[in-house]
């Protein structure tokens, strides 16, 4: 491939081919061919991480693909990735959102030691990261992609060619159905707004115990689609329910339903004279 990133006949076809059979991918398994078809020419890589969520909440969903054996996504636990691509996607968005590549000495993970002996020799292996992300305003959904190489040196054109290809690659990722290990085992953990009385079912009587938990995030400001990453549900089910809670609390909409809420809990709650 010409290092200039200009591109002769036959790489030109190469490249509208490959455009054109991400529209055709349908499966995860569709999707690894895919990767490692034409994509290898453009973008060669050993390892791609795709991460999505809320970054600066740290509510980070991943799937990583690789031929090599070993690295797949049940290999690696959250609390071992997401700091890491925590602090890429903050490093993206503080330098013009553009891609970035870096160089790996110590290995992607350094210090921090890997259970399973077959991945961590694989990731240690691995000589550079090029990385590009994807900011989405509107559905509060960031996308983070790191491609992992063993080669030594960046090919001058990647940064540009990952540009490209990016939108193409998250649009590709998104028609596909999620598989269970790709969610973090404890999600809901995280900074969960406290609720003081453990009866609540008791408090707002007419709701039920997920319908209270989707009015504290309401509350707080959260969208459907963050509710359902930190409750572990689709935005889809928190619709659902928010249509549910609507009907009982006879109101037409969010702001509506916080102020109900925020009412019944208070005379419930209120200590007799």
């Amino acid at each position: 491939m010409q290092t200039n990133f200009d591109l002769d006949k036959k790489e030109l076809k190469n490249l509208l081919d490959l455009i054109h059979e991400s529209l055709r991918v349908r499966t995860h398994f569709e999707f690894f061919l895919w990767l490692q078809g034409k994509l290898q020419y453009f973008l060669p890589h050993e390892i791609m991480i795709a991460a999505w969520g809320d970054f600066a909440l740290g509510l980070i969903y991943f799937d990583i693909v690789s031929p090599l054996p070993g690295v797949r996504t049940g290999k690696i636990s959250a609390d071992k990735l997401n700091p890491l691509l925590k602090r890429l996607f903050t490093y993206w968005s503080e330098h013009s959102r553009a891609p970035f590549a870096m160089t790996i000495e110590k290995g992607i993970f350094q210090d921090e030691e890997l259970k399973n002996k077959e991945t961590a020799d694989n990731f240690a292996n691995m000589h550079y990261a090029l990385v590009h992300a994807i900011k989405d305003h509107r559905g509060r959904h960031d996308c983070l992609y790191v491609l992992l190489s063993p080669q030594e040196a960046v090919p001058p054109s990647s940064r540009r060619m990952l540009e490209l290809l990016l939108p193409y690659i998250d649009s590709t990722l998104r028609q596909l159905e999620h598989l269970p290990e790709q969610l973090p085992e404890k999600i809901s953990e995280v900074s969960k707004p406290e609720i003081t009385n453990s009866n609540d079912d008791e408090i707002v009587g007419t709701l039920s115990s997920r319908e209270i938990d989707i009015m504290q995030w309401v509350k707080s400001g959260k969208t459907n689609l963050e509710i359902g990453q930190i409750l572990d549900i689709s935005a889809f089910t928190v619709k659902n329910h928010l249509q549910r809670i609507f009907k009982k609390l006879d109101v037409m909409n969010r702001a509506q339903a916080v102020t109900k809420y925020q009412q019944m809990y208070a005379e419930q709650t209120r200590k007799p004279e």
